[in-house]
């Protein structure tokens, strides 16, 4: 698969672009590359307790100043994407954050309390037990039930937090379903980058520190997968792992030698 006939790069951004708060070696020169050969990029991220604004002023924080939140996608809005998609109505039962509600709304998505056509869950860092416990109730009477992606944790400093994946845990526990995910690692998040780009799988690469999500995603959804050695996998896990990149580079500069 040729890098030079990619048109835009697709970057996750913790332990890819940035470590931290802190931009990785190479990250900029990319970004200057890519603004120079009319190439573009687009920031993907499964966390959708937070919306595209709040990562695009993170970003800008550490000095990609021209960086806007439209090149910023999260899972949540490839969810509000794929709810549009349904034609089933836009009515929303919402386990997640009020980032999260905004960027459904931003989609025109109405987030209520009774008789919703779909239950959304999402990353929620406001959880009750009421939530929950309606959630449930919804998904046992047949409502359509999505979440925005599997995570089971979420990296912070000193350890980990219960992530997506942990809520879709208990409700399985408590109603024996599982949702459509729409996140990382599945290809309908690729679908809705499909979408939202105008552009085909021949056209974009998949660029990220996790073989079991960034590239699993490029797998699942067609298109090139980039790894970059400066986050989470070793060359010794690349090794042992039956998931397997279309290039490898030591990070995300290095890019530039391929294209």
């Amino acid at each position: 698969m040729a890098l030079n006939n990619i048109k835009c790069f697709i970057l996750d951004m913790d332990g890819t672009f940035y470590l931290g708060d802190r931009l990785l070696p190479g990250a900029m020169e990319f970004i200057d590359f890519l603004k120079a050969t009319g190439r573009d990029y687009l920031f993907l991220t499964n966390n959708s307790s937070k919306s595209a604004a709040f990562y695009a002023d993170k970003i800008r924080r550490m000095g990609l100043n021209d960086i806007t939140g439209d090149k910023v996608f999260t899972s949540g809005q490839a969810t509000a994407i794929y709810l549009k998609k349904q034609n089933k109505g836009r009515r929303i039962f919402l386990v997640g954050t009020q980032y999260l509600r905004q960027e459904l709304e931003g989609y025109g998505l109405v987030v209520v309390d009774d008789e919703p056509d779909f239950v959304v869950v999402g990353f929620d860092t406001t959880l009750t037990y009421d939530k929950l416990w309606q959630a449930c109730d919804f998904i046992r009477e047949g409502v359509t039930y999505i979440a925005t992606h599997p995570d089971l944790n979420c990296p912070v400093e000193g350890g980990v937090m219960p992530d997506c994946g942990a809520i879709i845990a208990f409700i399985e526990a408590s109603t024996g379903k599982r949702p459509f995910i729409v996140g990382k690692p599945y290809g309908e998040i690729i679908k809705c980058i499909f979408e939202k780009t105008g552009l085909g799988p021949q056209q974009l690469a998949i660029v990220g520190d996790r073989l079991y999500t960034d590239i699993q995603t490029g797998i699942n959804g067609g298109i090139t997968s980039i790894l970059v050695l400066t986050g989470e996998t070793t060359v010794d896990d690349l090794e042992h792992s039956s998931v397997k990149p279309d290039y490898v580079v030591d990070g995300i500069g290095d890019i530039i030698k391929l294209v």
